[in-house]
């Protein structure tokens, strides 16, 4: 599938003239030249920097990907490091709750958690970054040689007990966290961020203006509320503010909520409650936050190799506001499988 080009980002602006300071005299200061009125058109032609394929932001380098599981229960919170992450997903797990997965490449936290047990929904996410490096802390048996095959470096806390760490103050096993650096250290062919698919630059036309936008898994509830002053959907869960242990609530300029098929897979905990498997291969719905707005949309990814694209209605691409950005993975109707 040829996924779309991403959108540049025009760093040259306008020229600036700062007035002449006032003198005594209209003539100049001994040894000054008048300045002229106006400055001459520039003949040079505006330079652009590239567009980062996960926040539409500039950048310099590209960067290995870090993918890290991370608690989402009140019992974790407040979590560390997912303020400097490029995509945050937020997946099912059993007994209807959720937990992330976040993806770190533009920026590093120095340290991020707790980290949580692996689920066979990442595997399927995973691949869509090439071979990123994956933190997690263990899985059942079963899935451990579906681990060793899937397309990511394993840097859970079995393979580098070196990079994690008991936080002071926690209790187990909401306490474990990670060093990025020791993280990535143990993955040095990590992919490099490249096009997923993404598309950022100007809001479509049409959407409808919404303050606030509810998505609802069986045993948990995300609202993510319009803050105009600081063009960020700020994040509730559960009816709580999300706070984040770096100070303040967390907050992105998109939000997608990407509707998807979820269905039982073959792992189950010991009280026999399966594992949702949430499918992100296909196609389906969407609503895409942004600008104070929500958008219909579509989103098709035809390959787990391949990134996911999102279209509005009519066919055209779906232009995240540049930033950060949450993927919900929900159901249309809540079911725990």
């Amino acid at each position: 599938m040829r996924l779309p080009r991403m959108i540049s980002v025009t760093l040259a602006g306008a020229a600036v003239l700062l007035p002449m300071a006032a003198c005594s005299s209209e003539e100049p200061a001994a040894g000054q030249a008048p300045q002229a009125a106006t400055a001459a058109p520039s003949d040079e032609p505006e330079e652009s920097a590239p567009a980062h394929p996960f926040t539409g932001k500039p950048y310099d380098t590209l960067k290995p990907v870090l993918a890290v599981k991370i608690e989402n229960t009140a019992a974790g919170k407040p979590q560390l490091g997912l303020k400097s992450a490029d995509i945050v997903y937020v997946e099912q797990v059993e007994a209807g709750l959720t937990r992330l997965m976040a993806i770190f490449s533009s920026q590093l936290p120095a340290k991020v958690g707790p980290v949580r047990s692996a689920r066979v929904s990442d595997l399927h996410i995973a691949p869509m970054f090439g071979k990123p490096a994956f933190s997690y802390s263990g899985a059942q048996t079963k899935m451990l040689p579906l681990i060793a095959e899937a397309s990511l470096w394993d840097v859970g806390d079995t393979r580098n007990p070196g990079a994690y760490y008991r936080e002071p103050g926690r209790f187990a096993p909401y306490n474990l966290f990670a060093t990025t650096k020791q993280l990535l250290a143990k993955a040095p062919k990590a992919s490099k961020a490249h096009d997923i698919g993404f598309t950022f630059g100007e809001a479509p036309e049409g959407g409808v203006e919404r303050k606030s936008y509810t998505v609802r898994w069986p045993a948990a509830r995300f609202t993510f509320a319009w803050n105009e002053q600081r063009k960020l959907w700020m994040i509730w869960q559960d009816g709580k503010k999300d706070m984040a242990a770096e100070g303040g609530q967390l907050g992105a300029p998109t939000i997608v909520v990407q509707y998807t098929k979820t269905e039982r897979s073959q792992f189950h905990d010991k009280n026999q409650s399966y594992t949702p498997l949430v499918h992100t291969t296909g196609k389906g719905s969407a609503i895409v936050l942004r600008d104070g707005k929500a958008f219909k949309a579509r989103w098709e990814r035809e390959s787990e190799d391949s990134g996911t694209t999102f279209t509005t209605e009519s066919g055209e691409p779906m232009n995240f506001a540049p930033g950060q950005v949450w993927v919900a993975l929900a159901s249309r109707k809540p079911v725990i499988p």
